[in-house]
């Protein structure tokens, strides 16, 4: 049987990368997906392509009546939301006296607090379906310091810290909270920043390679599903050992 056999699912920043191929999987595993992303023409050819059992809907997860609309989208085309994958983030690399508050906030506002919306916008959803599974996609930045980024490892740890207490408190409702942590993964993202070939974070991950979407997507598929029915506000690490070091 399809591992997501029936549920609904939100996907945020689902027009490429990561989220692209959470969304691709999801379908495959017999699930309907909502797909969110500020990248209209991507996201549109990627629901066109999944088919019946998807949608997509232009979003910018800082916007909270956005978020209802979102999920007013899942509900009335495909039923309650079983599923929230935040995946939606941005990347920033700038030395903290050269970092201006403006951008120090636009990183905040879309990694952590696009988060902090998303959660509390689907919740209700899942609490009239009895339950749920949110996973949040964090990074390795959100367990150990980075350099030249303190916006970045900022909202990435808050990401953590906001999945350990929301977990604790939907526990009892059968509303399941984790997150994930990827090192470094071959998206268009990462190539923006120059994450490629001999660059010192591919060099310090003991696998000595970056990862491909799916291997993300794998993990976060598990967590999505019943098979991790009693996991919950925990971090899972997905970085070629990185941060065993």
């Amino acid at each position: 049987m399809a591992r997501l056999n029936g549920k609904v699912a939100v996907i945020t920043g689902g027009a490429r990368g990561m989220g692209a191929a959470h969304a691709r999987r999801f379908v495959e595993e017999g699930a309907s997906v909502v797909i969110t992303d500020v990248l209209k023409d991507e996201g549109e050819a990627l629901a066109a392509e999944l088919g019946a059992r998807a949608r997509f809907l232009a979003h910018d997860v800082t916007d909270a009546v956005g978020w209802h609309q979102v999920v007013t989208l899942a509900e009335e085309t495909f039923g309650p939301v079983a599923i929230l994958v935040n995946n939606a983030g941005v990347g920033q690399v700038r030395p903290l006296l050269d970092m201006t508050e403006t951008e120090y906030r636009r990183v905040v506002d879309i990694n952590q607090l696009g988060v902090f919306l998303g959660m509390k916008a689907v919740i209700p959803s899942m609490r009239r379906l009895g339950g749920g599974s949110i996973v949040n996609v964090s990074s390795t930045s959100g367990l150990v310091g980075s350099p030249a980024g303190a916006a970045y490892s900022a909202s990435k740890f808050g990401v953590r810290g906001l999945t350990k207490s929301v977990a604790v408190e939907f526990a009892a409702e059968g509303i399941r909270v984790n997150s994930v942590h990827p090192g470094v993964i071959v998206t268009p993202m990462t190539d923006e920043y120059g994450f490629t070939g001999d660059h010192p974070a591919i060099r310090a991950t003991p696998m000595r390679r970056p990862a491909q979407p799916e291997e993300v997507t794998a993990l976060v598929l598990y967590l999505a599903s019943d098979e991790s029915s009693f996991s919950t506000g925990a971090e899972f690490v997905v970085d070629g050992g990185q941060t065993a070091l």
